[in-house]
């Protein structure tokens, strides 16, 4: 198991990424189902036919319900969700960083507090990396620190150091743990993250350090939380030639499809957000034409489809008028219809990149999108 580096052009790297659970083609994005579903009423069998490679789970909003013993006891993530292909839990590490007025954060891990009512939780390495098990993903993240940007030099040179004494624990605890026969997933991969704000000496230093622990694969994390995007870009040209070339990539939290785009043009292989979803939630659809507001009243009676050069269920089947009509008639249906368009948009794009790769013309795909897929129409 472990990722194949099949080509490059220029930094963008074509590859495929081999688990227990199946093998993904990269460049590839990660759909985001929270708490084992992705939020519109979308399924796991629905995923199939948005051409979903990877979910991706929340590692603390299950661990309060139903709980990771309860995800254990029903067989683990893939059981319990109905989804068969390579699941990726976080380790918490953002939804702490998310609560920052409820936590406090100590050498041992963090104290906070549950958001839905309040009862006091811990959270350390070692337990991230016991409910990630229980949890049965095929790739577990390493329980880090997410600060906000910008943030205090010294403070972030600190956090750094903490999270490499963290990553440690974490290694050695999922070492552990896929020794144990009550283990599910015994071959559990674990991703390290780097961190280092917007301090291109401190994110390379961290590259580094943590570059040493050979692990499964390696996250940029700590992005798209308050910088601008050019420092966002910045950081990722600075970061990616100290990342092992041998190693699966991974930009968190990112983004809009031109940032996509712009991470691959810069050498990475997998990416998550929860945009296409929620913003489909909000009616607006991205289309190979730009970004659509589907509120606006120009569309009530437009008898086209979202996208006119999409073929997924939702273009195949209704019409811009009707979906707008479900949404404003708050019926779930209209979601549902937006989020499996916008999230088949996302996958497809990712297809696109990796047949430009295939075929030495990514610089082709990127001048032709660039200006045109995030721009409001």
């Amino acid at each position: 198991m472990g990722y194949k580096l099949i080509k490059n052009e220029k930094t963008a790297r074509r590859g495929e990424f081999e688990t227990v659970h199946g093998t993904v083609q990269t460049p590839a994005f990660m759909n985001v189902a929270t708490c084992g579903a992705i939020k519109g009423a979308v399924s796991a069998l629905d995923l199939k036919d948005i051409k979903c490679q990877v979910q991706l789970c929340n590692t603390y909003h299950l661990h309060l319900r139903p709980t990771d013993k309860v995800v254990h006891q029903m067989g683990g993530l893939h059981k319990f969700t109905g989804f068969d292909g390579p699941i990726l839990t976080d380790s918490g590490g953002f939804q702490v960083f998310s609560l920052s007025s409820l936590r406090k954060i100590k050498e041992e891990g963090v104290e906070f507090s549950s958001h839905i009512d309040g009862h006091k939780i811990f959270m350390g390495p070692e337990e991230s990396m016991q409910i990630q098990s229980n949890l049965a993903s095929t790739i577990a993240m390493a329980f880090d620190e997410c600060i906000e940007n910008p943030a205090e030099y010294n403070y972030v040179k600190q956090s750094c150091d903490r999270t490499t004494r963290w990553l440690i624990r974490c290694k050695n605890e999922m070492q552990r743990l896929n020794s144990l026969d009550t283990t599910i997933n015994k071959n559990q991969l674990l991703f390290g993250i780097n961190q280092g704000s917007t301090y291109e000496d401190l994110r390379i230093a961290h590259m580094k350090e943590i570059a040493e622990l050979d692990l499964d694969g390696y996250a940029i994390g700590g992005l798209a939380v308050g910088e601008s995007t050019e420092d966002m870009y910045r950081i990722i040209e600075a970061v990616e030639p100290y990342m092992p070339k041998d190693k699966i990539r991974y930009l968190m939290g990112v983004g809009t499809p031109m940032n996509i785009v712009e991470g691959v043009r810069r050498g990475v292989d997998l990416f998550d957000c929860v945009m296409p979803s929620r913003n489909a939630r909000h009616g607006h659809i991205f289309t190979w034409s730009g970004i659509m507001n589907l509120n606006n009243v120009k569309y009530v009676t437009d008898e086209r489809p979202l996208d006119e050069q999409c073929d997924c269920p939702a273009c195949c089947n209704f019409s811009r008028s009707y979906i707008r009509h479900l949404m404003k008639s708050g019926e779930m249906l209209g979601m549902r219809l937006a989020v499996m368009h916008n999230l088949y948009f996302y996958n497809t794009l990712m297809e696109k990149i990796r047949a430009a790769l295939d075929n030495d013309e990514f610089e082709k795909l990127y001048l032709s999108l660039k200006g045109v897929i995030d721009k409001r129409i």
